[in-house]
């Protein structure tokens, strides 16, 4: 979810509905001496940039209904699509407030900012299934995030930006340091998985223990590369980053003002006007998502859909709308640098944030939660690696490199659809032979 200076892009693509709808005016709230008229005018006025800040907030109408269907004991159906549709424009809106608390407080924290919130949607539910017990949910969710962003939405980035161009460049550079940092963490879970196969197969009998020993110490070194991913980004190759963003955001802004018919429009929220939104969305999240999660049994067991298919492939899609959208409409503008720091920034914070975060929360309450992911997911994640490495190397892509990526994205969807919640993993020499194989190549 784009940010001001933050991992994953620049506040200035954000043209809200209402920067096209505002004139050049002093806010009304400022006018007004009296303290119990400033209140409520100003309390109206962080509500209408709020609600007018995406297209996709029409849909807040089913958080309450949603809400009431979970309490009221409704079908399982009918509370996992309620709730469903409305965690899309939470995710949006939780966005907004990220967005607007950064570009008040700079960009360093603005940074730290956008990596606590930047994928709260799927944080919030992975803590919701991982309390409950709910592992395979939280690394499915976890998988798919990561696949959703480098795969669907790269490739519509790619697919609807190429298309009646001969290609789009972009800085090789970040794309070189983004895509490397994607195949330390799919290493990450290779090791896991075949040190697993090749522990279950020995005469110890703490394979498990072991395997959660490796996962939290593996934990810990992810969240230190990710913190030094983060200097590299915001401090000591701030330039990098920056150069091509700043210029998009300039142009961004000024379309928008162009739009509005005016340079000075009408001004978004305070620190803690944004504070309070995020505080407020953040909690509607969270009872949205408990209802989400309690449902998923009931779904699984119902609609013979597995729970890996709903986590993997349902629930990614749903937290990450907003920041899709945004990700393919820069894309369309020839904004390449930023489409990929959306896109390919947004895997990076839960591959190498987020699920380290979470194994050391499981760490903390009691849950086993490990790296350990099933053989199968594990190899898709590192084929899909290989495939994007390939595809950003050359600085270059074209619709034709997005067809392969949506491709590849459907093939793997269609798997996971039949894939069974109970199926387990192949042994080790033929994982390691293939990975040696491709690698070689």
């Amino acid at each position: 979810m784009p940010t001001a200076g933050g991992p994953n892009g620049d506040i200035g693509e954000r043209a809200s509905l209402l920067s096209r709808t505002t004139s050049r005016r002093r806010p009304s709230y400022e006018a007004e001496d009296r303290l119990w008229l400033r209140f409520p005018l100003y309390t109206y006025h962080v509500t209408k940039v709020t609600l007018l800040s995406n297209w996709v907030n029409v849909l807040l109408v089913f958080v309450p209904i949603g809400i009431i269907a979970g309490r009221m004991g409704f079908s399982a159906s009918a509370v996992f699509i309620l709730n469903f549709l409305a965690i899309i424009p939470l995710a949006a809106l939780l966005s907004f407030a990220t967005e607007e608390l950064s570009a008040k407080l700079g960009q360093t924290i603005g940074g730290l900012l956008n990596a606590t919130f930047g994928n709260a949607v799927e944080l919030i539910v992975s803590i919701i299934a991982l309390i409950d017990g709910e592992i395979r949910i939280v690394q499915s969710s976890m998988l798919g995030s990561i696949l959703s962003n480098i795969l669907l939405v790269l490739g519509c980035c790619f697919f609807a930006g190429g298309y009646g161009k001969e290609n789009q460049k972009f800085n090789t550079t970040v794309a070189s340091t983004m895509s490397s940092l994607m195949a330390v963490a799919s290493a990450s879970l290779i090791i896991p998985a075949t040190l697993y196969s090749v522990l279950d197969k020995s005469k110890d009998s703490n394979s498990e223990n072991n395997i959660l020993i490796l996962s939290h110490g593996t934990s810990i070194i992810l969240l230190i590369i990710y913190v030094m991913y983060l200097y590299f980004q915001l401090g000591s190759h701030a330039h990098l980053f920056r150069a091509a963003s700043e210029q998009e955001g300039y142009e961004a802004d000024e379309e928008a003002a162009g739009d509005a018919g005016v340079h000075d429009q009408e001004p978004g929220l305070s620190p803690w006007a944004a504070g309070c939104v995020l505080l407020v969305i953040t909690i509607a999240v969270s009872v949205c998502a408990d209802y989400l999660v309690g449902s998923i049994d009931e779904i699984a067991r119902t609609s013979h859909i597995s729970k890996t298919f709903i986590g993997l492939i349902l629930i990614p899609i749903v937290g990450n709308a907003a920041e899709h959208v945004t990700a393919v409409v820069v894309s369309m503008k020839d904004k390449m640098d930023l489409a990929i720091n959306v896109a390919i920034g947004s895997s990076l914070q839960i591959a190498l944030l987020v699920t380290p975060f979470l194994v050391i929360l499981g760490w903390i309450i009691g849950q086993p939660m490990t790296l350990h992911f099933e053989t199968f997911e594990t190899v898709v994640f590192f084929l899909s690696v290989l495939v994007v490495n390939y595809l950003i190397q050359d600085g270059e892509s074209n619709y034709l490199e997005g067809a392969m990526l949506l491709g590849t994205y459907l093939i793997i969807a269609l798997a996971f659809y039949i894939y069974p919640d109970d199926a387990t993993g192949i042994t080790a020499p033929p994982i390691v032979s293939a990975i040696t194989n491709l690698l070689r190549r």
